[in-house]
């Protein structure tokens, strides 16, 4: 398995870096850029190696901070920080209209760009081994599918764009929505080639590059929500299940047995992690979980010594943290608690305790001369995905789910764990325990408001939207306002204006 080697690629990175940022705008407005110039960027097997370094590169500036925006902000799981919140209350108020409008899809675009490249010249580039080629090109297609799947579950219809930008002219500029139909059609078609292209089932080492096994589970999420949202029904369930049987296959996967250490930035690439985003020092800013830290000067001395040492270092800014919703479900005894926050109470002159706040502590870092470095790697899938996305696929087919969910439990409890043994039940009630079961083992990794929204149950769990039940356009993002003045083609969601 290779790895990545981004300075071995700066200046072939730059260069087409270069050319993407001037391809590609959140409105798709474009400058001509000479197909020559482009073309002379693939002549070898290098080449194509850096493009991919690239591809992942502006990748990682997605993961940093949008993902999780768009996957949870505007969920339940997140309230007011200590510091300034810098007008991210208005997601988890559900506030955004067009002119807040949450990050745009601009820079998503620059890696569809990267991977539309790949997908056009590569295939005419002779590698020294086929089966390097036949990845690197199912990477791109896994790419540009996941890329796809996450924009359109923020905005439903986008532009549709599988060719790369290398010339100008008005009708490829100005693109309108595709329908949500048209995309899930693309997305799922760039899965069947991928998962053909995939020279073998393994993850590989590192696990900072897409594979076959979390192809299959991308794949296997793709076909729960049309299932479920877009009524695909018993065919896509059946369809998901088969595909988390395939990654299942894999070798070399498993839950580790210290929920805590999944994270940690001195255990990347561990043997739960099917695809995560590459964080290393030198090479990436901080990841978003800077924002739900909390600085020294702010951990207060009365604190109890447990809860310092909890923090340790402090670090980052306390701009939003976890709610007192989802703080409250933790049991005490669920050992993924800790590892995901840490609630910080002082002493009150009746001699009690008063809450202060709170801090995310899953994705936290490590300490270093210069501070805490926030450069864990962000975590696209990992085993615990698959048990709970098969659990989920198994009730939809009325199928038992108590296998999965036992196994995440076991981990979860570990003595304690006969209390909380999973026992099968209706299919609307394992809906809600596995639903659940995803809140605690996925809070704060970007994925409870596309859960909630799969499951039909964001109106009934986020307390800004319980009394908003027929406001169902809020379940979409508005799209910006800048986006639609410099693209006349571009039509606003409804619900939003015009």
């Amino acid at each position: 398995m290779k790895n990545i080697k981004f300075r071995i690629y700066f200046n072939f990175i730059l260069a087409l870096g270069l050319l993407a940022g001037n391809s590609c705008t959140d409105m798709l407005e474009v400058e001509p850029i000479s197909t020559i110039t482009a073309a002379g960027f693939w002549v070898n097997e290098d080449n194509a190696n850096g493009a991919l370094s690239g591809m992942y590169v502006r990748f990682r500036d997605q993961a940093s901070s949008n993902l999780f925006v768009w996957g949870e902000g505007r969920s339940e799981t997140l309230s007011y920080g200590l510091q300034a919140s810098e007008g991210l209350e208005r997601y988890f108020l559900n506030d955004v209209d067009p002119n807040f409008s949450g990050p745009n899809w601009l820079r998503m675009y620059t890696v569809v760009h990267d991977a539309n490249l790949i997908i056009k010249y590569v295939p005419g580039i002779t590698f020294n081994n086929v089966a390097n080629k036949n990845r690197m090109l199912a990477e791109a297609y896994t790419m540009r599918a996941f890329l796809y799947f996450t924009m359109v579950r923020t905005w439903g219809g986008v532009p549709l764009v599988v060719d790369p930008t290398e010339g100008y002219d008005a009708e490829m500029t100005f693109r309108p929505r595709a329908s949500v139909e048209e995309i899930f059609t693309q997305i799922k078609a760039d899965l069947d080639r991928a998962l053909e292209l995939y020279p073998n089932n393994n993850v590989g080492t590192g696990r900072a590059y897409w594979s076959k096994p979390s192809a299959n589970v991308l794949k296997a999420e793709v076909f729960l929500w049309t299932g479920k949202v877009l009524n695909g029904g018993q065919a896509d369930f059946t369809t998901a299940l088969s595909a988390l049987n395939d990654a299942q296959g894999a070798g070399g996967l498993g839950l580790l047995p210290n929920y805590d250490n999944i994270f940690r930035y001195s255990n990347k690439g561990n043997s739960e992690v099917l695809f995560g985003v590459r964080y290393l020092d030198l090479e990436a800013g901080a990841n978003y979980n800077a924002n739900m830290y909390i600085r020294d000067d702010e951990i207060p001395p009365s604190a109890s010594d447990e809860v310092k040492a909890k923090l340790g270092q402090g670090g980052g800014l306390n701009r939003w943290a976890p709610s007192q919703t989802i703080r409250a479900q933790f049991d005490e005894r669920d050992s993924r608690r800790d590892a995901s926050f840490v609630e910080i109470f002082v002493p009150n002159n009746e001699g009690g305790q008063n809450y202060y706040g709170s801090a995310v502590r899953k994705y936290r870092g490590y300490v270093d001369p210069s501070g805490r470095r926030f450069i864990d790697d962000i975590i696209i899938y990992r085993y615990a995905d698959l048990l709970l996305l098969k659990a989920e696929a198994k009730n939809a087919l009325g199928q038992d789910p108590s296998p999965e969910m036992n196994e995440i439990r076991q981990r979860a409890y570990g003595a304690n764990f006969d209390d909380f043994r999973f026992v099968n039940g209706s299919r609307e009630a394992n809906d809600e325990a596995i639903l659940q079961e995803r809140l605690f083992e996925f809070a704060f990794e970007g994925k409870r408001w596309w859960d909630l929204v799969r499951f039909d149950k964001a109106f009934d769990k986020v307390p800004s939207l319980q009394a908003r039940a027929t406001q169902r356009h809020l379940l979409l993002w508005p799209i910006s306002l800048g986006t639609i003045s410099l693209n006349s083609r571009i039509v606003q969601n409804p619900g939003y204006g015009n």
